[in-house]
């Protein structure tokens, strides 16, 4: 494998057997360009140069000229002195549940609708990484681009930065309602409601990166490889069909305006909007573009629903998990226990496809339902904050909260269990205790 590495902080990659481009565009749609420059090409000119470069480009796109000479290549960064650190990066859990080496939020700790970056829920699968970001690279390879790249973290910086309102939510978050709710417990950490957080996001589009990479009509899968391991071979990985990597997946690099906290993937970790959480890999270091599906380990038998009511999926032992599912929850402690007297309580909602358009809350088992007030200004992928006023008798009492979002889609009556315990989101019977 030949590669060189540009000012740009652009890698190109010489890979054998790569597949040559299809004749159409990857993207649907018209070609992308902006006054003849192609789309592709304006990528490329940002990394190399910036706005200045691109502007340059869109003139001599009216009076073709020859190209410029290529960018001398530049050497490769010298190697960390010591191996990533791995270790825990945060010193007091206190705001936290702890769960061996996971960090359960509690709702209610959260301010507000945004969750702070040192109140955000950590699930690492080992521990945190201690990557410098001058050592970063992000390598694209793969049967279905056109050449392999690796991108530098200054390099995927100079591309186009969006934001995205978002949150993120562990596959098993609710998973201790198996046992507590249904009374058949279920493998895997115990989350209670806590496993999940509401952030502001910013980065790249990994469409721009792959599109730098050249992917092509063939491509069917896109790997995310994480430079964390599980085992020495491989890091953690998930893999996403191609259109949804295309779509809305985002490299981001900052969370609520600041870098990346180590836990949470710094230098840079996918977003999968709207997937569980383990679709978006930390310290994100590989991609791989395929013709074919992969299978690996985390769509095979881990991130599995595996029970009698799911149906092997491919290669995978039951349905993956891969959309989350719509969910409230009070932003009380459980059980809790209140003082008499009126009360407001509130709480948070979220659902896969966007918008909650209503929360309603019943403290007879569900016989009744009453209408809850929705708080803020909502937005497409954030969480939405829910309350309502409460005046119950001393003693105790079960509040359960139901969700509905922009499509209809609801909360279900019940949820059939699965082994691993993921996607519970049966309305939850909160005890409170008065008194």
């Amino acid at each position: 494998m030949d590669r060189s590495v540009g000012a740009a902080g652009l890698e190109r990659r010489s890979l054998t057997g790569t597949r040559a481009a299809g004749p159409q565009d990857p993207f649907a749609g018209p070609p992308h360009s902006i006054t003849g420059v192609k789309r592709r090409r304006v990528l490329q000119l940002l990394l190399a140069g910036g706005p200045p470069a691109v502007l340059a480009a869109c003139r001599d796109a009216e009076a073709p000229t020859a190209p410029p000479p290529p960018a001398e290549p530049a050497p490769l960064p010298p190697p960390a002195a010591e191996p990533p650190e791995v270790a825990p990066f945060f010193k007091d859990t206190a705001p936290f549940i702890e769960h061996g080496g996971s960090l359960e939020a509690r709702l209610e700790d959260m301010p507000g609708v945004i969750t702070p970056n040192d109140l955000f829920f950590v699930r690492n699968n080992g521990g945190s990484l201690g990557i410098r970001e001058e050592d970063w690279r992000l390598v694209i390879e793969g049967d279905a681009v056109e050449k392999g790249i690796a991108i530098s973290y200054d390099g995927l910086r100079s591309l186009p930065s969006h934001s995205l309102t978002a949150y993120l939510e562990c596959a098993g978050n609710h998973r201790a309602m198996f046992d507590r709710v249904q009374g058949r417990p279920a493998e895997g950490t115990q989350w209670g409601t806590g496993g999940i957080g509401n952030g502001v996001w910013r980065g790249a589009r990994l469409a721009d990166a792959l599109e730098l990479a050249g992917i092509t009509p063939a491509a069917a899968s896109v790997l995310l490889v994480g430079l964390d391991s599980e085992a020495p071979e491989e890091g953690f990985r998930r893999a996403l069909p191609a259109e949804k990597a295309l779509a809305d997946v985002l490299l981001g690099y900052e969370l609520n305006g600041e870098p990346l906290p180590r836990d949470h993937g710094f230098p840079v970790r996918a977003l999968v909007p709207g997937w569980v959480g383990s679709s978006s890999i930390k310290w994100l270091g590989r991609i791989e573009v395929s013709s074919e599906p992969h299978w690996t380990r985390n769509n095979t038998s881990s991130y599995v629903l595996i029970g009698d009511s799911y149906p092997a999926e491919g290669r995978a032992m039951g349905r993956i998990a891969t959309v989350q599912t719509i969910k409230s929850a009070l932003a009380l402690p459980w059980p809790a226990e209140l003082g008499p007297g009126p009360h407001t309580l509130h709480g948070f909602a979220q659902s896969p496809e966007g918008r909650i358009d209503r929360v309603e809350w019943s403290d007879d088992g569900g016989a009744t339902w009453n209408a809850a007030r929705l708080t803020g200004i909502p937005t497409e992928l954030s969480w939405r904050r829910f309350e309502f006023d409460w005046e119950p008798m001393t003693g105790s009492h079960t509040v359960m909260t139901r969700a509905t979002d922009r499509t209809g889609g609801t909360q279900p009556e019940s949820v059939p269990w699965n082994r691993k315990g993921y996607l519970f989101n049966q309305p939850l019977p909160h005890p409170i205790r008065v008194g």
